[in-house]
């Protein structure tokens, strides 16, 4: 196999850590989705969804996911926006 399709540092990683409060804080909805967003923008939701205990496109996190797109596009911060307007079509597919 050609080595240019060899990840030598596959497997051998750490999984990425998120700087979350606690679960029984405030803050602590708004800092799971910015930390799915986050695992999004490295291709790895799953890392963030286990560090949060939320899925990808949970509802509850859908006032706040929206405050973030708000705040990415004032900042010009096209790849937040973009992964937070993501996150809001996926819950919106779930609707009951």
């Amino acid at each position: 196999m050609s080595r240019a399709f060899v990840n030598e540092d596959a497997g051998g990683g750490m999984e990425p850590r998120y700087d979350l409060p606690d679960h029984d804080s405030p803050y602590f909805d708004r800092a799971a989705a910015l930390a799915l967003i986050e695992g999004a923008n490295r291709g790895d939701t799953q890392s963030a969804e286990r560090a949060t205990g939320f899925r990808w496109g949970e509802r509850r996190l859908v006032p706040h996911m929206r405050t973030i797109l708000e705040e990415a596009e004032q900042r010009g911060e096209d790849r937040v926006a973009q992964l937070a307007r993501r996150y809001l079509r996926h819950a919106e597919s779930k609707e009951p």
